[in-house]
């Protein structure tokens, strides 16, 4: 990211091909600096500027069998056809800011904390990653959205992939950036074993860093509004979670793409590869120079790709 580009994003505002949305990148980026240091807030909307709605509500019961209301932020940009953005396990909503601006012209774009990270903490004992598939339902029903297009980087993938086998009739396209989705069988079991060693785990690749200072900064600044959390492996499923069932996304013809960086060492790139053959009418893209995160490290080639895959 060039200095330039850091202070366009702090000063310039989000437009549209339809409105220019109020909401400032300068009050983008002091939510961010905010929560970073620590802010406690009780209810999203305490510091949600105009055109950003109302959180979700949800009942769960705490350690006492009490009720706690959960509430799930999100914010939304644009008109047009709705796509929902999932962000992995070092992201929050805003992880997003290099798509929305772009996204926005032609899309309803909507970007949310996922339960347990940023503006969205669990309740006390909540079920965590167990709801993610509930929560983005109940997003997307509150909003009166019945079919979206979805994209789930990393372990946002979890969320978009299980809802697509749940509900494969409310999905228009599905992206699966760097992300398996919680999906394994014995044959990725093995091919994830057998994944060549590309380095040390690492949110992107090392090239990046030494490229763009300032955008390492920043995803690492971002990462840190959840260092509060227990923090898990983004992409490795669990053998206790039951595997999405991927045929009734085949089955449905929802339109699939699938997006890895050939130096991810997060999401090996022969694993990803692996569950876009077994995916029949997906697609996939790579991108040689990218680690983990292509939506950040490449950011203009990300969102081409995906935007041309959508409108296809």
């Amino acid at each position: 990211m060039r200095k330039e580009d850091l202070g366009q994003f702090m000063s310039n505002q989000f437009t549209t091909s339809r409105h220019q949305d109020p909401l400032a990148r300068r009050d983008f980026m002091l939510r961010m600096a905010l929560a970073g240091g620590g802010l406690t807030l009780t209810g999203a909307a305490a510091c949600a500027p105009a055109g950003t709605r109302a959180p979700e509500a949800a009942q769960d019961a705490d350690a006492s069998g009490r009720e706690a209301a959960f509430e799930l932020y999100h914010e939304e940009y644009g008109e047009g056809p709705a796509i929902v953005f999932a962000h992995g396990g070092s992201g929050t909503h805003m992880s997003w800011w290099r798509q929305i601006p772009t996204f926005s012209r032609e899309f309803r774009c909507i970007t949310y904390a996922q339960r347990g990270y940023g503006f969205s903490p669990d309740v006390p004992g909540g079920p965590g990653r167990a709801a993610f598939v509930d929560d983005l339902r109940s997003l997307l029903d509150s909003l009166g959205i019945e079919r979206a297009a979805l994209v789930g980087q990393s372990m946002g993938g979890r969320s978009v992939l299980g809802f697509a086998a749940a509900y494969p009739e409310r999905v228009d396209a599905l992206v699966m950036s760097s992300t398996t989705g919680g999906y394994r069988d014995d044959e990725l079991d093995e091919l994830r074993a057998a994944a060549p060693d590309l380095g040390r785990r690492s949110a992107f690749a090392p090239a990046y860093a030494e490229r763009d200072p300032e955008g390492a900064l920043l995803y690492r600044m971002v990462g840190r509004t959840n260092e509060h959390l227990s923090r898990g492996d983004d992409d490795t499923p669990s053998a206790q979670t039951p595997a999405p069932d991927i045929e009734r996304i085949v089955d449905a013809g929802v339109r699939t793409l699938f997006l890895v960086g050939e130096r991810d060492t997060v999401a090996p790139p022969t694993v990803i590869k692996g569950l876009q053959a077994k995916m029949a009418g997906s697609t996939l893209h790579t991108f040689p120079e990218s680690g983990h995160s292509p939506y950040w490290e490449l950011h203009e080639e990300f969102n081409q790709v995906v935007l041309d895959f959508l409108r296809g």
